[in-house]
């Protein structure tokens, strides 16, 4: 057994099901190593930030973190930006980044990199194994690291001869860290802030916006009538019929300080307090309001259903939660596509257990807006900024639940720069529904240029922004990829095209015209 053989076998004890990879002549013994280990199902990506994005949606719809498979410093580089998305979704995610034979670094071969200075930028923990018989046990830190409650993006560097060389010795598998919680003292101070307060507000994240988090939220606001109000980019919401009901804080700053203005209390929980996305001249970044009674729940690190519920226990609040979301059949109007009616199309259509993964930009917050009456079903978001995130994550999410449908929102300038992810989709027969939302721009970026300052937009920055020239063939593109396509310009069209998704398994893209 070489130091591959053992670190892979090491990490299927501990409990890694799925490995995202993108390797290169460096990693050739770990590839190797994964044919003899079927605990672990290896999938190709065609690029690393389809790799480490699937790693990401794979974490957030269970809890445990996929492996990764980097090609030396170039390679994790390609796939940062979606491990900063990772990183702000503060979700288990375990890099394994080959290099060079130690006795070739002083080479300094063209792929020679400085790949710790690299891995400091979003991961949490990164190791580099000593010799062959530590490349296990280097394996098994960084997992252990990346379960740190609620979870962490870690790296470890797996030298090529450290793979090669024979391995003699064992690791054990440690333990997962357990969550932090509060003092009792700190619970009764949120209860007692929430029981005295005129308006008061839970801000929540994380875990809390789970189902059994949300039952403990419900709780509280029906003993003291405090509104429920999500994060902007949260990681997971459990919603639909049947769940608690939450207020979901607007994007554009002023907006959100205006959605908070009237708060005396807000208590934040899985979260940290509210900011602005971007700064804008003139306008605030801190959203909270002025003299408002804050507290913060500890830190990310704190198990945030635990707070919760002994802050509903401390009130009292009833053991059940009366008002939830009751099921609504929206109906449709026919005509062009436009965001709402792309949400009441989705709401009517979605099956019970779905997954959505929203990167639609402009066009998704329609959808969200209109689908919290629809079957129960989780919501994933843009959680780091970064573009780029949402069809990686839906292949990670569908590998993780095999059993739900996935649904991708995706705009037509953020598909761009992950489009590699809809080849994996049709490779490993994934149930995704992608939804182009196509409005051939960057839309987004024509509304931030008058929030900038900037009224009067010149050709140049305006072409900066347009997709049309030339404009993108999105139904194209899928089929070229092996992917059943169509495109779709009416109410009634989108209404068909989604029925037949919802109905037949297997991948599968709507480009729809907005």
């Amino acid at each position: 057994m070489n130091g591959a053989d053992l670190l892979i076998k090491k990490l299927a004890d501990a409990g890694v099901t799925a490995c995202f990879a993108n390797p290169g002549t460096s990693e050739m013994q770990l590839v190797a190593a994964l044919d003899k280990e079927p605990r672990i199902k290896a999938v190709l990506g065609l690029f690393e930030g389809v790799v480490t994005g699937a790693a990401d949606g794979f974490a957030r719809m269970t809890d445990k973190p996929a492996l990764t498979l980097l090609h030396l410093g170039p390679g994790y580089a390609n796939g940062i930006a979606n491990l900063h998305n990772a990183s702000r979704a503060r979700v288990p995610v375990l890099n394994m980044i080959g290099d060079h034979a130690t006795h070739h670094l002083e080479l300094d071969a063209p792929l020679t990199s400085d790949i710790d200075g690299l891995t400091s930028a979003v991961c949490a923990w990164t190791g580099v194994s000593s010799s062959s018989d530590d490349l296990a046990e280097v394996g098994l830190k960084a997992w252990q690291a990346s379960m740190a409650y609620p979870g962490q993006v870690t790296a470890f560097v797996a030298p090529a001869n450290h793979a090669w060389d024979p391995a003699t010795s064992d690791a054990a598998i440690p333990e997962a860290p357990a969550p932090n919680t509060l003092s009792d003292e700190q619970i009764r101070e949120a209860a007692n802030a929430l029981r005295n307060s005129d308006a008061a507000a839970l801000f929540m994240g994380g875990h809390a916006l789970r189902e059994n988090g949300l039952v403990q939220a419900g709780r509280i606001a029906e003993a003291t009538g405090a509104r429920l109000i999500t994060e902007t980019f949260f990681t997971r919401q459990q919603r639909g019929a049947g769940r608690v009901e939450t207020e979901r804080l607007p994007y554009f700053g002023e907006m959100a300080a205006e959605h908070l203005q009237d708060l005396d209390t807000l208590v934040i929980i899985g979260s940290k307090p509210p900011v602005s996305f971007f700064a804008y001249p003139g306008k605030p970044g801190w959203l909270s309001p002025e003299g408002v009674n804050l507290l913060r729940m500890g830190d990310h690190t704190v198990d945030s259903i635990d707070t919760l519920t002994r802050i509903a226990n401390e009130l009292n609040a009833p053991e059940t939660v009366e008002k939830v979301a009751q099921r609504v059949e929206h109906v449709l109007e026919a005509g062009p596509i436009n965001a709402v009616e792309l949400g009441k199309v989705l709401a009517n259509r979605l099956p019970e257990n779905a997954i959505v993964v929203d990167e639609g930009a402009t066009n998704g917050l329609g959808a969200f807006l209109m689908t919290g009456n629809a079957a129960p079903h989780d919501w994933l978001t843009l959680t780091g900024g970064a573009i780029g995130a949402g069809l990686p994550m839906a292949v990670g999410a569908a590998l993780g639940c095999p059993d739900r449908k996935v649904i991708g929102l995706e705009a037509d300038g953020s598909a761009m720069y992950t489009v590699q992810a809809l080849w994996t989709m049709v490779r490993e027969d994934l149930d995704i529904a992608v939804l182009i939302l196509n409005n051939g721009s960057y839309a987004i970026l024509n509304i931030e240029l008058a929030r900038v300052g900037v009224e009067q937009p010149g050709p140049t920055a305006l072409s900066l922004l347009d997709l049309t020239n030339p404009a993108i063939e999105w139904t194209d593109i899928a089929k070229g990829m092996g992917m059943p396509a169509e495109r779709v310009d009416t109410v009634d069209a989108l209404d068909s095209a989604l029925e037949r998704a919802m109905n037949e398994r297997g991948p599968r893209l709507i480009e729809v015209m907005l």
